[in-house]
């Protein structure tokens, strides 16, 4: 009698194993499935999607003139250099700046420049788009809320700002049309 009653005890015992890892299982998937409707939420909308990427038609943008386009919500500056802008942000040593980045490394043109036009320091929109705008020291934007100072490749030069205008990801799509995004 006392087998089958200890044999009894490690039947109990599987069964009771079993109940739990079932039970628990069970409770996990059903958490899982509750909760993806509000990790799902948190993907991008229909309308942002839509923004993703856009294409900018560049033809009419003449030497020395900047553009801006909106992307993401976000200001994007689009700059066709000059000669001499581009001579000063090629021959600027790297030791000049405090985010170093060479201007290759910021333009896949020399003559074309895209950057976001969003401060490093607090968020605000940099002037020096328009020609009566003032462009800093360096010739490239000025932040009036702070003080910084972006150089002719959208590197920060002087003031708060910790980190350069930040380059999206763009490519040329034919020689008059860039693809933001």
């Amino acid at each position: 009698m006392s087998d089958d009653t200890q044999n009894h005890d490690d039947h109990s015992g599987n069964r009771r194993d079993f109940l739990y890892l079932s039970a628990g299982a069970f409770a996990g998937v059903g958490g899982a499935i509750a909760l993806w409707p509000f990790v799902d939420s948190m993907n991008p909308s229909a309308d942002v999607l839509a923004l993703a990427s856009v294409e900018v038609d560049v033809s009419q943008v003449e030497v020395g003139q900047r553009v801006t386009v909106k992307w993401r919500g976000k200001p994007v500056f689009i700059d066709r250099r000059t000669e001499a802008a581009i001579a000063e942000a090629v021959d600027t040593p790297l030791s000049d700046l405090r985010d170093p980045e060479t201007d290759a490394q910021r333009t896949g043109r020399p003559e074309w420049l895209v950057v976001v036009g969003v401060c490093t320091h607090l968020g605000c929109v940099p002037l020096g788009q328009g020609a009566s705008e003032p462009r800093g020291e360096w010739g490239g934007w000025f932040c009036p809320c702070h003080g910084s100072h972006y150089d002719t490749s959208g590197r920060i030069r002087k003031g708060p700002a910790p980190l350069n205008l930040p380059v999206p990801e763009h490519a040329f799509l034919t020689d008059t049309k860039i693809k933001i995004g």
